[in-house]
């Protein structure tokens, strides 16, 4: 037999269709992960449903998912050892970990998203969003009040912190670089991110108390005591983003005779728009569900105030604080109230975000191929 034929033989021999994994292949088939998974929660679900069964209990899922997780990373560890080697098995024991962190993670988002969402809807109707607390007791009154002055007291916030921490933030990055006051202005902000809120309210009722007396309530107060807690958030965020934006633009702009604040605006900021809006967007998110703060600043109202500087302005945090705290009679309209205010303060939130990812994407710098 020649060279020729034997290599002809070699390609016409039968061998494993391509794209076809077996076991004895040095590597797992796509369904082995998902068949050892289903394999854990079968073992596992019928030796809890046994153990209910003796004990006359109830099944425990949160046990059952639990144990059928550590089951089944015991398992794929040792089979992917087996079939692949050590260095796989590790690789797919820390995906397994990861995965299994993560849902951990969502199991308390998911949870308060459907509590909030099947215990509001039951207090939502058209009166709740058209009209206020005012001369109502018992069943009837909406939030409206309470919405306008999310709004407001939120706005004010913001107009007040995303230009400071922003100018802040350009400070720190592109002209005190090194320098002892950048490092001193960084310090302060690293302890300003973790003051407790209530200090921030304090500090703003006793700034105005100074000028206007003691006992004074107002939703720029609030606006105030908001901003102190958006600030640090808004510097941090925008620094790193400012940090990502690469040198070699600054210098492109500089060799073309640029001038520095010029780079800054028209290069440096549009480069880094998109992460210096989703961080406005986590301060505005921190704050926006504070109560303590608008508690001592903003106050309890009943009724529509559009003014932020006359008079106690309502939120929807101090709303269904109010409502959950101070039930009437039937307690069951001032507990719907609560959740119908907490799911509407949730779905701002995610408009704003949504409006903020939609802004971030209009004007971040449009990169070709």
């Amino acid at each position: 037999m020649t060279a020729t034929t034997a290599a002809a033989a070699t390609r016409h021999a039968p061998g494993p269709v391509r794209g076809q994994v077996s076991l004895t292949s040095g590597r797992l088939p796509a369904w082995a992960p998902w068949a050892l998974l289903a394999g854990s929660a079968a073992i596992v679900g019928i030796l809890f449903g046994i153990m209910a069964a003796a004990e006359g209990t109830g099944f425990n899922i949160a046990g059952w998912v639990v144990l059928t997780a550590l089951v089944y990373l015991v398992l794929i560890t040792i089979v992917s050892t087996l079939v692949e080697g050590n260095r796989k098995a590790v690789d797919r024991l820390v995906t397994g970990v990861v995965v299994t962190a993560f849902g951990i993670a969502m199991v308390p988002l998911v949870s308060v998203a459907v509590t909030v969402v099947a215990n509001g809807v039951a207090g939502l109707s058209g009166t709740f969003f058209t009209s206020s607390m005012r001369n109502v007791v018992g069943e009837g009154g909406g939030a409206l009040h309470a919405i306008v002055g999310t709004l407001l007291i939120t706005l004010a916030a913001a107009v007040i912190s995303i230009p400071i921490g922003i100018f802040t933030s350009i400070y720190l990055v592109e002209y005190g670089a090194g320098k002892r006051l950048a490092r001193g202005i960084t310090f302060l902000v690293d302890v300003m991110t973790g003051i407790p809120s209530i200090v921030a309210g304090l500090f703003a009722y006793a700034l105005f108390a100074l000028f206007l007396g003691p006992g004074v309530r107002m939703g720029i107060m609030g606006a105030v005591a908001l901003s102190v807690l958006m600030i640090p958030v808004v510097v941090r965020s925008s620094e790193e983003m400012l940090r990502l934006v690469p040198n070699e633009l600054r210098e492109a702009s500089y060799a073309l005779g640029v001038p520095k604040w010029l780079t800054i605006s028209k290069v440096v900021l549009p480069t880094a728009v998109a992460g210096i809006t989703t961080g406005v967007m986590l301060s505005i998110s921190r704050v926006i569900g504070e109560t303590a703060p608008l508690l001592l600043t903003a106050g309890v109202a009943t009724s529509m105030n559009y003014d932020l500087f006359d008079g106690r302005m309502a939120t929807l945090p101090v709303f269904a604080y109010s409502q959950y705290m101070n039930q009437g009679i039937p307690a069951s309209a001032y507990i719907d109230r609560a959740w119908a205010a907490a799911l509407v303060l949730i779905v701002i939130v995610m408009v704003l975000n949504l409006i903020a990812r939609v802004v971030a994407r209009i004007f971040s710098p449009k990169l070709g191929r």
